[in-house]
């Protein structure tokens, strides 16, 4: 491949299963009708937007996936990276356009890296307990994969990940919880909403540790492509990037181990900020991210890769019912990128 150009995308298709099937506990099975016009809209909008690789999260069936592209005409236009989607549990999956996937076969990572230990007894600080993070795989297993698009270059990693979810973790038939409910029970949203950051935090930490493999001392080009339940500047987002400096001359800056966020580098291009992905009692908010690394930084002496823009469909979140009309309730976003070497 001699890609002069390309793009990568970020999005969450809503519980792409196929009807009838279930899903989470107290989800609806989708109905065929329901499903057809899920079908029509998901294809409709990998038409649009023809993205070269798709990072997809809450895919529940490869086969409903695979339905998905043959309703748009586009089996031939894509490789499917969906093989743990057997109906069961909810992943990670792509769509990547063929010529473009390398060696090795595409991974389905559960396991944190063992360098992952969340454990402390600070001594700078007496006046902190002791803490220990017992938390070992990720909530949905983050997809791993290498994308060939310039000869004679290194292969591009991508990584899709979809983290623990703002939603509070139900706590209410844990034994310790009902053994004292009227203690805990005032106190329920506030608790499993911790639990699930410090779950989402864990999770996060666990990838950086798994992009600093990938990304120290290297010119690997990385883009992590994500439902991150965070915003920009929230700590999950600073833990994934490892906070790189923006504001440095042309050519000049980069960080081995950064990761720049796209809605930054809009942001760079743009005179307002309208970047939002998800909509919740009517906050407007940043989920969905791309995430890059130097290599396609404008301002890096490593450059490879010139940022030409980040698109998002997000009208779609205007929706109330989104089970009849087949839309999702996440915002698509999509990044373009130039070859030009610094």
């Amino acid at each position: 491949m001699h890609l002069s150009e390309f793009s990568v995308a970020t999005f969450n298709v809503y519980n792409l299963q196929l009807p009838g099937l279930p899903m989470n506990p107290g989800q609806t099975p989708w109905t065929p009708a329901q499903f057809e016009a899920k079908a029509g809209w998901i294809s409709a909008q990998l038409a649009e937007l023809d993205a070269d690789v798709v990072g997809l999260q809450e895919v529940w069936n490869r086969e409903a996936l695979e339905q998905v592209l043959a309703h748009g005409g586009l089996e031939a236009t894509y490789d499917v990276l969906a093989e743990p989607a057997d109906g069961e549990l909810i992943t990670c999956a792509a769509l990547v356009r063929k010529g473009l996937l390398a060696d090795p076969a595409p991974q389905w990572i559960e396991a944190f890296p063992l360098a992952v230990r969340l454990e402390s007894n600070d001594i700078s600080d007496p006046q902190a307990d002791a803490i220990a993070v017992h938390i070992d795989t990720f909530s949905r297993p983050v997809l791993n994969f290498r994308v060939d698009l310039r000869d004679g270059e290194p292969a591009g990693e991508v990584f899709v990940t979809h983290l623990k979810s703002k939603l509070p973790t139900r706590i209410d038939q844990e034994e310790w919880f009902n053994q004292n409910k009227p203690l805990y029970l005032p106190h329920v949203t506030a608790l499993g909403a911790a639990i699930s950051t410090i779950r989402r935090t864990a999770e996060a930490t666990a990838l950086r540790v798994m992009l600093n493999t990938v990304m120290k001392g290297t010119d690997t080009p990385v883009v992590v492509l994500g439902d991150v339940n965070d915003g920009q500047h929230s700590n999950t987002l600073n833990i994934l990037t490892n906070q790189p400096r923006y504001l440095v001359g042309e050519a000049v800056g980069g960080a081995d181990t950064g990761l720049y966020t796209a809605q930054t580098l809009q942001e760079y291009r743009d005179t307002r900020d309208v970047y939002y992905t998800h909509v919740h009692e009517d906050l407007r908010e940043s989920l969905d991210h791309v995430l890059v690394s130097e290599q396609f930084y404008d301002n890096s002496r490593d450059r490879k890769w010139l940022f030409n823009g980040l698109v998002i469909a997000n009208d779609h979140l205007n929706t109330e019912d989104h089970r009849a009309n087949g839309t999702g309730d996440h915002g698509i976003v999509q990044v373009h990128f130039r070859w030009r070497p610094a």
